[in-house]
C-alpha cells in the first residue's frame, strides 16, 4: 500500500500499554488519520492529546460497532471510505486444557475470533468503497486492507496457553480463507503474527489480573508451584523487542508497496517462521523448557512413582 495517500485507519484494541496505541501512534507520526479505539474511552485521552482521532469500540458489541461504524461513515468525505483495518483487539488466558474453564475459552474465543469476524463484516462497505474509489480514480491502485493481529502462537503448541493458541490459530484460518475470498473485491488480508513484544499482554492475563490459580483437584498438584508459575508467564515477561520498535517495523510493512500475506515480528519471529516449516518434535524440547514442562514431569514422574 502506498504511503504517498494519506490513510484512513482503523485499529480495534488502543488502550494504553499495548501494541494497538504504539501502531496507532506510528502511522498517526508517518501523517495518516488514524482512528483509535477501546472499550474504555478514558483509556484513550493519552491518544487524543497526541491529536489522534479515538472512538469508543467495544468489539464484542453488535450495538456498538453499530455506532461506531455509523461515526466513522458520517466523518467520512463524500465517496471516501476507509483504507486499512487493523483487528488488534484481545485477550488472552492461560490454564492447563485439563483444568481450562469452558465458560473463558468461550468467552476468550467470542472475543480474539468471532469478534474479530464481526467488525470485519460491519466496516466492509467501508473498505469496499475506499478500493472503488481508489480504483476508479486513475493511476495505480490502492488495495484497501484488513489486518488480523494473531501471532507465533497460532502455530505452536504452548503448554498452559492452549486456548489461547488455538483462537489465534482460528483467526489466522480465517484471515487466509478471507484473503482468497476478498481479493476478487481489490481487498488485500494480512496475517500479523506477532512473537516476543513487551507489552502488557501478560499482566493482563487472567493469573496476574484475576489471581485465578490451578483448580483443588487438578492433577497438576504435586507441581502446583512451578506449573501457576508457568501460567503467570513471569518468565516472558521482560523478553521482547519494545512495542515502540515492534510498531516502526510492523508500520513500514503495511505501508510499503506489496505487504506480504503474512508479516512476522517481534523477537525470535523469524525463528518461529522456521520452526514452523519444520517437524514439531525439533523444538518440543524448547518449548517444554519456556514453559517450565520439564520441570513439571519431572515431579509427576517422580510423584507417580
Amino acid at each position: 500500500m502506498s504511503s504517498l495517500k494519506k490513510l484512513r485507519i482503523l485499529i480495534t484494541g488502543c488502550s494504553p500499554g499495548g501494541m494497538g496505541a504504539t501502531l496507532a501512534i506510528a502511522f498517526h507520526s508517518a501523517g495518516h488519520h488514524v482512528y483509535a479505539t477501546a472499550r474504555n474511552p478514558s483509556k484513550l485521552l493519552p491518544l487524543a492529546a497526541q491529536g489522534i482521532e479515538t472512538l469508543t469500540l467495544d468489539v464484542t458489541s453488535a450495538s456498538s460497532i453499530a455506532s461506531a461504524v455509523s461515526s466513522i461513515s458520517s466523518s467520512l468525505p463524500d465517496n471516501q471510505g476507509l483504507d486499512m483495518l487493523i483487528n488488534n483487539a484481545a485477550s488472552t488466558y492461560t490454564m492447563p486444557m485439563i483444568d481450562v474453564s469452558l465458560d473463558a475459552a468461550r468467552e476468550l474465543f467470542d472475543l480474539n475470533v468471532w469478534s474479530q469476524l464481526a467488525v470485519t463484516q460491519a466496516f466492509l462497505p467501508l473498505l469496499l468503497r475506499s478500493s472503488t474509489t481508489t480504483a476508479s480514480g486513475g493511476g495505480h491502485p490502492t488495495q484497501a486492507m484488513i489486518v488480523n493481529h494473531t501471532s507465533v502462537g497460532s502455530v505452536f503448541a504452548l503448554p498452559f496457553q492452549g486456548i489461547y493458541n488455538a483462537s489465534k490459530a482460528a483467526l489466522a484460518m480465517l484471515s487466509e480463507t478471507m484473503r482468497l475470498e476478498l481479493s476478487p473485491f481489490g481487498i488485500r488480508v494480512i496475517d500479523l503474527k506477532t512473537a516476543g513484544v513487551r507489552t502488557n499482554l501478560i499482566s493482563n492475563n487472567n493469573v496476574n489480573s484475576k489471581a485465578e490459580v490451578l483448580p483443588e483437584a487438578s492433577i497438576y498438584g504435586p507441581a502446583r508451584e512451578v506449573v501457576e508459575s508457568a501460567m503467570s508467564q513471569r518468565n516472558l515477561g521482560e523478553i521482547g523487542i519494545t512495542a515502540e520498535q515492534w510498531a516502526a517495523e510492523v508500520a513500514a510493512l503495511l505501508l510499503g508497496k506489496s505487504p506480504p500475506a503474512v508479516i512476522w515480528r517481534g523477537e525470535s519471529a523469524l525463528m518461529g517462521r522456521v520452526a514452523s516449516l519444520l517437524p514439531s518434535g525439533m523444538f518440543e524440547g524448547r518449548l517444554k523448557r519456556l514453559s517450565k514442562l520439564d520441570i513439571v514431569e519431572e515431579i509427576i514422574k517422580e510423584h507417580r512413582k
